[in-house]
């Protein structure tokens, strides 16, 4: 098996990658485990955004070749941002601020897909939950190719609570849903967030209820749906048309 570059194996090595403050997706430790080590990792943990899991033994061996001491990280392959980094890149350009939220994408190369398609749409950030949600492995950053630099991703608790803040600011939020009303007749301009839903059951109920409306992609075809990442291009590049018709 082949050792992941993304992967921190051993309790030393998890609580020095903690204590440098390196950004940590999730860290899977043995179940049942409680010994000093694995307290110090948990205490170190809670005070970062990672995700704590208790797998068994087979988890973590399927994980890593390596020599893992009951505990192995999953690192982040780059930094996370802050969302204000997000309103002052739309301030420096002087532009009204345009994020992509995702919903719970869970594949790696949709998220990198997505982050490519941001950057080249002109979002000024990508906002990701902290839960059930692929994170910035080296798998979204080589599908991103290289995009993963220049826009920033950053990483909420509550996907919903953030929408509520974001409107504070004036923001307002359209969905993608097949239900929703053609994006061709609406209007897309302004402070705009654009919610992208997981691959297999769409935007949340709860999240969809903070949106200001729903877009649909008219499609011709015998299927009815199209990849995460596709559909985000397709509703992304249209609010770009808007906004240089505007």
């Amino acid at each position: 098996m082949k050792h992941r570059e993304d992967l921190i194996a051993g309790r030393n090595a998890v609580i020095e990658a903690l204590r440098a403050k390196k950004p940590i997706d999730k860290i899977f430790i043995l179940d049942g485990c409680k010994d000093g080590p694995i307290r110090t990792i948990i205490r170190e943990a809670k005070k970062t955004d990672a995700i704590l899991k208790f797998v068994d033994k087979e988890r973590l061996n399927h994980l890593t070749s390596e020599q893992h001491q009951g505990v192995v990280a999953m690192a982040a392959a780059y930094e996370y941002a802050e969302i204000q980094d997000m309103f002052d890149k739309a301030e420096e350009k002087g532009e009204a601020p345009f994020f992509i939220l995702l919903d719970g994408i869970e594949d790696p190369h949709n998220l990198g897909a997505i982050i490519r398609t941001a950057n080249l749409a002109g979002a000024h950030g990508v906002i990701i939950p902290k839960n059930r949600a692929a994170g910035l492995t080296p798998t979204v950053a080589k599908t991103s190719a290289g995009a993963i630099h220049y826009t920033p991703v950053a990483k909420v608790t509550n996907l919903a609570r953030t929408m509520e803040e974001l409107k504070e600011k004036g923001m307002w939020f359209v969905c993608a849903d097949m239900d929703g009303e053609v994006m061709y007749d609406q209007n897309l301009t302004g402070s705009i967030g654009l919610v992208i839903g997981n691959e297999g059951t769409g935007v949340s109920r709860l999240v969809k209820e903070h949106c200001d409306f729903t877009a649909s992609i008219p499609m011709k075809g015998d299927i009815d749906s199209l990849n995460a990442s596709v559909a985000a291009g397709v509703l992304a590049f249209e609010i770009v048309r808007q906004r240089m018709k505007k």
